[in-house]
């Protein structure tokens, strides 16, 4: 079993205590009888769960927030080298950890799954914890959004599995030495850090070359740049390499994906006997989720018609087409898209479940990088929504880059055929929706940024 908790943890001040990742760290520290503190820059719900588990956080970044009994500062790569507590620790010789040698650290002494890809580790990563933990393994789990069971995105479990997603948008997930490695899809994303698809296969190498010996991989048979990815990998002997998906060659075969309204059923061909059951999330992407977390179970030895059944057992996990409500005949469901695969994924899915009812979108491009790269993708995505309402750039940890606007997305969604337009007023769309929805409606709201903000304030809108 890990040890309560990592050497030089004991006192750790996290930096952004708020981020998905960095705040699942600290509340397993605290969990584990860490004296956690952070700062954040705003309120919110997750600075309230991690205060009532004993965490002291504060609000805003200022020297003084830096205890003087800190043993370490946890960082993410989006922390710039001028905060102030980062300079207080260089001044003060406080040691500075990144928040993946961290999370490697908590997997100490446990069999660690580690979910990687470049779309869909949330949803992964959240149907094993839960599924595990429906099967009584206690696992731990550290994932970047909120399951809608427990409501919270990590726990210190009382088993010996940790469950975990593996970033590559920093190569941070080359830190991890997963028993198990589950590989979605392989794609080119993250442009600041990487400049072609060779470097992204090269970094994705370097991932399944730290999958312990006698462990197994997981990899996707069905898309392209994974299927590139195993054969790059197919050299080594000393692991397991388990292919899932709809291709006839795979080892764990999808032979249908039923649609069930807002769920959906799966059917599969595992070592010869076939396996059906229940998705509660729609989508034949979510599936396929579903079965590479399937096949990671079986990895570990656990019974995949008692994975099977436990997989029934998860409802969603925050922002992956989490429906937030319905006023006057008009359902509201966020979605964290934000690559063009992802939103056109999504978007097929809802089209799926709407049942011929009309599919509005209010679409937020995260990062200029990314839409100075994908923007026409992005735009050509939105074809497949009735009408879509496009909101500035969300610049998250990015300075702007001169010409690139939502603009380049319009363009492209217009030439594509799309109805689309711009709004550069977050606060207008409750009123712009309102004018545009009618009973039967879906209303999406989609991205990685603050348009998750939006729906309860649609919602309330379309009430009055």
């Amino acid at each position: 079993m890990a040890p309560a908790v990592p050497t030089t943890m004991d006192r750790p001040h996290f930096i952004g205590i708020g981020g998905a990742g960095m705040s699942g760290i600290a509340k397993i520290l605290a969990q584990r009888g860490a004296a956690v503190a952070g700062s954040d820059a705003k309120e919110s719900a997750t600075a309230e769960a991690l205060r009532a588990l004993g965490v002291t956080v504060h609000i805003g970044h200022a020297a003084e927030h830096l205890a003087a009994d800190a043993t370490c500062v946890v960082v993410s790569s989006a922390i710039r080298a001028d905060n102030p507590e980062l300079a207080a620790a260089a001044e003060r010789g406080v040691p500075v950890v990144h928040r993946s040698d961290a999370l490697a650290r908590l997997m100490d002494g446990l069999r660690p799954i580690a979910v990687a890809g470049t779309h869909g580790k949330t949803t992964t990563t959240s149907m094993l914890a839960v599924s595990l933990d429906a099967l009584g393994l206690g696992p731990s789990y550290a994932i970047g959004g909120d399951l809608n069971g427990p409501g919270t995105n990590a726990l210190h479990g009382s088993g010996d599995i940790f469950v975990a997603e593996a970033d590559e948008s920093d190569r941070s997930f080359h830190k991890y030495a997963p028993e198990v490695a589950i590989i979605l899809n392989v794609e080119l994303d993250h442009h600041a850090n990487y400049a072609s698809m060779d470097e992204i296969y090269e970094s994705f190498e370097t991932f399944v070359g730290r999958v312990r010996p006698g462990g197994t991989l997981v990899v996707s048979a069905d898309q392209a740049g994974a299927r590139e990815l195993t054969e790059r990998v197919s050299g080594r002997h000393d692991i397991e390499i388990v292919t899932y998906g709809a291709a006839e060659d795979a080892d764990v075969r999808v032979l249908k994906v039923t649609p069930r309204g807002l769920a959906s059923e799966v059917t599969i061909l595992l070592n010869g006997k076939m396996l059906t059951f229940a998705v509660s999330v729609p989508g034949s992407h979510y599936a396929h989720n579903a079965v590479a977390a399937l096949a990671a179970g079986v990895a570990l030895g656990i019974p995949a018609h008692n994975l099977a059944s436990a997989l029934g057992k998860f409802t969603g996990v925050g922002r992956r087409l989490q429906l937030k409500g319905e006023a006057n005949g008009v359902q509201v469901i966020d979605s964290y898209a934000h690559h063009p695969t992802e939103m056109t994924a999504d978007l097929e899915a809802i089209r799926g479940a709407a049942a011929g009812s009309r599919v509005l979108v209010v679409f937020q491009p995260h990062l200029f990088s990314r839409t100075q790269e994908l923007g026409t993708e992005m735009g050509q995505s939105l074809t497949l929504a009735d009408a879509s309402v496009v909101l500035d750039i969300y610049p998250a940890r990015e300075d702007p880059i001169p010409g690139i606007t939502s603009a380049l997305i319009i363009d492209a969604a217009e030439k594509a055929g799309a109805d689309v337009r711009a709004e550069h007023d977050m606060a207008a769309i409750p009123d712009v929706i309102a004018g545009m929805a009618r009973p039967g409606d879906l209303v999406l709201t989609m991205g990685a940024g603050d348009v998750t903000d939006l729906g309860p304030k649609i919602l309330a809108r379309l009430e009055n």
